[in-house]
């Protein structure tokens, strides 16, 4: 799979200034509608809350792609901890790009730049889940080095489960 090189930039959000508060609940709305995400659009009450609620989260990361000044891809990522390797580790929550936009090499720029901010930040691993009906998204993960484990680790397959808690969970 022969992959462009993304010509664009890529910078963390600055979600204090409005250009980048709306291009992130704008992509992140935009992935929630794709069939990759949850096939409909965020809610109101969400799209409200998102950015004051990110600004409160410590460790987090968040990336966006720009192709000029058009906010193309978007990565959303919080910090946890390994307590098996005692350090932190980077978890990317949301990866996206949008439609019109894929195949240009973008989320592996994205995938790069945290990769970068990981290694900066000291951190032992990066983890994400991704959609087993996602086998582009897979491919690419597993071309640029994920899996589930390594020579020396747990080499088990893991299952993301969840329990949602309250009515507006």
């Amino acid at each position: 799979m022969h992959q462009q090189r993304f010509s664009g930039s890529i910078r963390p959000a600055d979600l204090d200034r409005s250009d980048d508060a709306h291009a992130v609940v704008t992509l992140l709305n935009a992935y929630a509608r794709d069939a990759m995400g949850a096939g409909e659009s965020l809610p109101e009450d969400v799209t409200q809350r998102l950015v004051p609620a990110l600004r409160r989260v410590q460790d987090h990361l968040v990336l966006l792609a720009r192709d000029g000044e058009d906010a193309v891809g978007l990565a959303i990522c919080f910090q946890g901890f390994s307590t098996f390797r005692a350090r932190p580790l980077l978890n990317i929550h949301d990866l996206a790009v949008l439609p019109s936009h894929r195949g240009r090499g973008i989320a592996t720029a994205l995938l790069a730049a945290i990769e970068a901010e990981a290694r900066r930040r000291g951190c032992c691993k990066l983890t994400l889940e991704v959609r087993e009906d996602n086998p582009r998204a897979e491919a690419l993960y597993r071309a640029l080095g994920f899996g589930a484990g390594s020579a020396g680790e747990c080499s088990v397959q893991y299952r993301f489960i969840e329990k949602r808690l309250g009515s507006s969970a």
